[in-house]
């Protein structure tokens, strides 16, 4: 069954030399390796830099990948916790070249924030802001995996796995659920990561919502930042004389 097309639905390109996508476990130090291909949070992490707002939610409806997989070896110095550097070896994806389409819901967990929920306005500054490249500086899972983000039409043009029937890739991290995000109550009042088996078709890959993961592991209890109205135009209406 097909996913619904939202109205507010955006697509953009997403390109750079190196990529380094990998779970929260692997980026606490000593040698890294990339997974295959982007992960959601990844991806979500892309379009946040690009435009994002305590008000909505941004959800990675699929993704495709344009060019071949490759990886390459880096040998790497990094400062280690107790002081000096070591060296190490992370592998990073090259030659990133991705499709993403996506859209917004209204974030139900911050309901100080309802007079900001004006659907036109957040998508027009979204595509608007993928237009410039984004508000904020857009990194391929890692820092020094430098990205940029245009316009595209998603399906467009001619991508390396267009004849491939399927791929699977395994247990895959899918992402993290904070509280402000929460979608049970199980998530509430806690950091939640989730995981998923990514299967890739004719270059496609399908994300499931973050609610529908098969496998959902606690890490902590964290609490929810709130924003008051008072103190935060959100609205965008103060500079027009439209809120006391």
């Amino acid at each position: 069954m097909s996913k619904p097309v939202h109205q507010n639905r955006v697509d953009f390109l997403v390109t750079g030399d190196y990529g380094l996508f990998s779970d929260p476990i692997m980026r606490v130090g000593g040698e890294k390796c990339t997974y295959q291909v982007p992960t959601y949070e990844a991806l979500k992490g892309i379009l946040s830099s690009v435009y994002w707002k305590p008000t909505i939610i941004w959800y990675i409806d699929k993704v495709r990948v344009m060019n071949p997989i490759q990886t390459e070896v880096k040998g790497i110095r990094p400062i280690k916790y107790g002081g000096g550097n070591d060296l190490s070896y992370y592998t990073y994806l090259k030659h990133c070249c991705y499709q993403v389409q996506a859209h917004f819901e209204w974030n139900d967990n911050r309901p100080e924030l309802a007079r900001d929920r004006n659907e036109n306005k957040h998508h027009c500054i979204a595509r608007r802001m993928i237009e410039r490249g984004g508000r904020r500086d857009v990194f391929l899972g890692t820092r020094e995996c430098q990205g940029y983000v245009e316009p595209c039409t998603f399906n467009d043009g001619s991508g390396a796995y267009d004849d491939l029937p399927e791929l699977s890739f395994g247990l895959m991290y899918h992402g993290i659920t904070y509280p402000d995000e929460a979608y049970s109550p199980e998530t509430q009042g806690h950091m939640t990561a989730r995981f998923w088996y990514p299967v890739m078709r004719k270059g496609v890959i399908e994300f499931p919502r973050p609610e529908d993961c098969p496998l959902h592991k606690p890490l902590r209890e964290m609490e929810m930042k709130t924003f008051s109205d008072e103190l935060q135009n959100f609205s965008g209406l103060r500079e027009f004389g439209e809120v006391n």
